[in-house]
């Protein structure tokens, strides 16, 4: 019964948001002017993803979690999680730069919103000309250090700053102070959770004259002040074979760079595989089932088609995302 699910993106209309998601993922927003957020497989309450292919078409992520439990997720995630789907994956458009912002660690976010904490990587698909993005700081640091550069308005001066480019890789785990940049199109896989903690944006206002909301108090118990030597991910790109990008304890993410069909044994994960094409296209093979993935599309191996081909039409970069076991 179970096959490789698609879903119905769900756009988000963002004040730093652009035309991107449509003009090189070619998604259709409308009728937003535009979007800074694609949300492609989501199971956040009031935002779950609806498949939009096969048999289980208009059925929610939420409704087939709970039909097909493990089947679908693997055993010992269905376990861990039941119902709730633990990945949100997004791709984001940043036409300006996104606020200046901390998310929760698990303990955290469980005690005051009742939620997943937020450990996110990021993988730069596009970026404008010297573009940037912000992840942590650039020297030594703590609690007392950062409230006297905030209110002396130098937190800027102190916060790390990354010139970028496409392939580039950031793991952000919980805790780590960042923002997306002007001029950044990127794929976001993350913890399912939506709390963020919102310390600068600017001083922006939205087409209504109105400021958005910090969380300036909330944001000090959340920060992890460590200096950091590095913060970008280093790897090695290599042909037709699964290159280990990011291992978490929350999920594990390969990149997959294919100019030949490839054979996929998953069943020791005992996990959902989720597919993010990055360029090119091809197809997931099955059994007697083929599966079309192109540019800018997502889709969802369920835990117990733990075997199947990866065939590029022509060159495929996909990235492979699932649950690290332990």
């Amino acid at each position: 019964m179970l096959y490789p699910l698609k879903f119905h993106p769900i756009f988000k209309d963002k004040i730093w948001g652009g035309k991107k998601i449509q003009s090189i993922l070619k998604k259709d927003f409308s009728p937003l002017d535009n979007c800074g957020e694609s949300w492609e497989i989501s199971g956040v309450p009031n935002n779950g993803s609806i498949i939009k292919n096969g048999l289980l078409s208009g059925q929610s992520l939420n409704q087939v979690i709970k039909e097909f439990k493990g089947q679908l997720l693997g055993e010992n995630v269905y376990e861990k999680f039941q119902s709730d789907f633990p990945l949100l994956i997004k791709f984001i458009d940043a036409n300006d730069d996104l606020s200046i912002q901390v998310h929760p660690d698990d303990d955290l976010a469980w005690e005051r919103h009742q939620s997943f904490g937020k450990t996110e990587m990021w993988y730069i698909i596009q970026a404008d000309e010297n573009a940037e993005l912000i992840a942590g700081f650039n020297q030594k640091m703590d609690k007392n250090a950062y409230l006297e550069n905030f209110k002396n308005g130098t937190l800027m001066d102190v916060l790390n700053k990354e010139k970028v480019e496409e392939g580039d890789v950031f793991f952000i785990p919980a805790g780590r102070i960042h923002t997306i940049g002007k001029g950044l199109l990127l794929a976001e896989i993350q913890q399912s959770s939506d709390v963020t903690y919102r310390i600068y944006d600017f001083d922006r206002k939205d087409k209504n004259g109105n400021t958005r909301e910090l969380h300036i108090n909330e944001a000090l118990d959340a920060i992890d002040y460590k200096f950091y030597p590095q913060y970008k991910t280093n790897y090695e790109d290599k042909i037709d074979q699964p290159i280990e990008i990011v291992k978490s304890t929350y999920f594990t993410t390969n990149k997959l760079t294919l100019n030949s069909k490839i054979y996929r044994d998953i069943k020791s994960l005992d996990s959902f595989v989720i597919y993010i094409c990055l360029e090119g296209e091809g197809h997931i093979e099955h059994e007697d089932t083929r599966t079309r993935i192109g540019m800018g599309e997502v889709l969802l191996m369920p835990a117990e088609l733990n075997q199947y081909f990866l065939i590029p039409n022509d060159q495929i970069k996909l990235l492979e995302t699932y649950i690290t076991k332990g």
